[in-house]
């Protein structure tokens, strides 16, 4: 999900990364703060001053995103939920879940245990702000932990919005998921919300732009396409996983009748096989033994000039565990093949035989044919 992501420090054997983009929000804050925020709360301080307090601010922040994280991925791992990583970016900060939990039960601690840190966070903020005012050591210190109590109990009050993919939204998830038991059924329910609660922060966001908020309306604008995007995804990425967890690979291949050998010529390929069978695709064999394949990136990658004194025997793809697949391994793990290493088209065989061909547009094709069958 965050291929860009540094990795900063491990905690409780979580790693802990950084999105690219979350040093975006950190300049964000660290200027609203710094020339807003704390100049209209301590005013006379010097522009050091601010902005110092102002990093300071950031980095409670960081700390209580993670925090927030934290809980999130200690619960998981006491309901056996194994956590990728935690990532911080542009929108804060998410926990990434391996797989979905197992039940409804584990899906509501799992989703309650980042608000209530949260809540946590911020009373303790709260009432070391207030110590530190009555003892009267240092008001700029009670502002920065009053602050820092205020935006906690902020992040818990808006992830409790039930709308996915929000904390509140996975709440609603598990006592709709524990009420019918159908986890699909509740990631529908809940992942609308999400988007009619998306699309309310994209039109607010609209309203506030055009009065003349700028900032505050872009923000609103970019978290509410953020959350539509998020909503749908998930919806989209179960109902996927459902459809094809009772396939294999042999159900939904092509048996390949349009074969080359390493003796035919590149033109022959092109224009009696790939023109004339409507394919771009074409394993390589040698007798009954795979070699490996031809397709279409192959050939750009020679000249048009030279394809008939250039043999398939020179320009193939060797087979290999990259292009190649089992046929009875069932087709989400071909799902997560295709997506960890962004190969579209695998040859299906077993051992040095051919079996066939698969492709992501042969799971699409079957994924919209279910689609079509069963709407809801």
């Amino acid at each position: 999900m965050f291929k860009n992501a540094i990795d900063v420090v491990k905690v409780f054997d979580f790693r802990i990364k950084i999105d690219p983009s979350w040093f975006l929000i950190v300049a964000l804050i660290v200027w609203s703060l710094s020339t807003a925020y704390f100049p209209d709360a301590l005013p006379g301080y010097t522009r050091a001053g601010y902005i110092l307090l102002s990093i300071l601010a950031a980095l409670g922040l960081f700390g209580s995103l993670i925090l927030h994280e934290l809980a999130h991925s200690l619960v998981a791992r006491r309901f056996g939920v194994n956590i990728a990583g935690i990532t911080l970016f542009i929108f804060g900060g998410v926990a990434e879940l391996e797989k979905e939990p197992a039940n409804a039960k584990s899906e509501f601690w799992i989703a309650i245990a980042g608000p209530v840190m949260s809540l946590f966070l911020g009373g303790v903020a709260l009432v070391t702000s207030a110590a530190i005012q009555s003892s009267g050591l240092s008001h700029a210190g009670a502002v920065l932990f009053s602050y820092l109590g205020l935006i906690n109990l902020v992040l818990a009050a808006f992830n409790m919005v039930p709308a996915f993919p929000l904390d509140g939204g996975r709440i609603l998830r598990a006592a709709l998921w524990a009420y019918r038991g159908d986890l699909l059924w509740a990631t529908r329910i809940a992942s609308t919300a999400g988007s009619i609660f998306g699309y309310a922060l994209v039109f607010s966001g609209l309203w506030a732009l055009f009065s003349g908020v700028t900032v505050g309306g872009l923000w609103q604008i970019l978290i509410g396409m953020f959350v539509l995007s998020a909503s749908k995804g998930t919806y989209q990425h179960l109902a996927t996983k459902q459809a094809l967890k009772d396939q294999t690979v042999r159900a939904l291949m092509t048996q390949q009748s349009s074969v080359a050998s390493p003796a035919d010529t590149l033109d022959h390929v092109v224009n009696d096989i790939m023109l004339g069978h409507n394919v771009s695709f074409v394993p390589v064999l040698d007798g009954d033994h795979l070699l490996g394949y031809i397709d279409t990136l192959m050939v750009q990658k020679v000249g048009r000039d030279k394809w008939v004194a250039t043999l398939v025997g020179d320009a193939y793809v060797v087979v290999s565990d990259a292009n190649t697949i089992a046929p009875d391994t069932p087709t989400q793990a071909l799902m997560d093949k295709i997506t960890r290493t962004g190969q579209r088209k695998f040859l299906v065989s077993d051992g040095n035989a051919l079996l066939g061909v698969i492709t992501l547009a042969d799971l699409t094709t079957y994924l919209a044919i279910r689609q079509g069958l069963d709407p809801a």
